[in-house]
């Protein structure tokens, strides 16, 4: 019988080193995105009554601050600096989510 020959492959320390060290460089963003898909659809909605949301007079209609010194007209959530599109979260409030037509007294615009 003759005996098979196989492709000798040849694994360097080098090789591994380099792979290692781009797989490990590229698991944060990996995670990073599956992360914050699966954070967006469990976010749950921000309560007004909420302790904070009070302290910075949250309303969940911008109308609704009319009579607050600090609102004016077309100041909203969704044109606010703080407001994240995505997942329609505020960056005062990152463990809930905001609506888009809600204001607060800390209203900064994006632009």
């Amino acid at each position: 019988m003759a005996k098979e020959s196989r492709p000798q492959v040849v694994h360097s320390r080098r090789t591994f080193l380099r792979r290692s060290l781009v797989a490990i460089a590229a698991l944060p963003l990996g995670i990073g995105v599956l992360s914050r898909q699966a954070f967006a659809q469990s976010l749950p909605k921000l309560d007004p009554s909420d302790e904070q949301a009070q302290a910075l007079n949250y309303v969940e209609v911008a109308e609704q601050a009319s009579d607050h010194p600090s609102y004016e007209e077309g100041e909203a959530c969704h044109n606010c600096m703080f407001f994240q599109r995505r997942n329609e979260s505020c960056q005062l409030f990152p463990q809930n989510s905001v609506e888009s037509g809600g204001w607060c007294q800390s209203w900064v615009t994006a632009d």
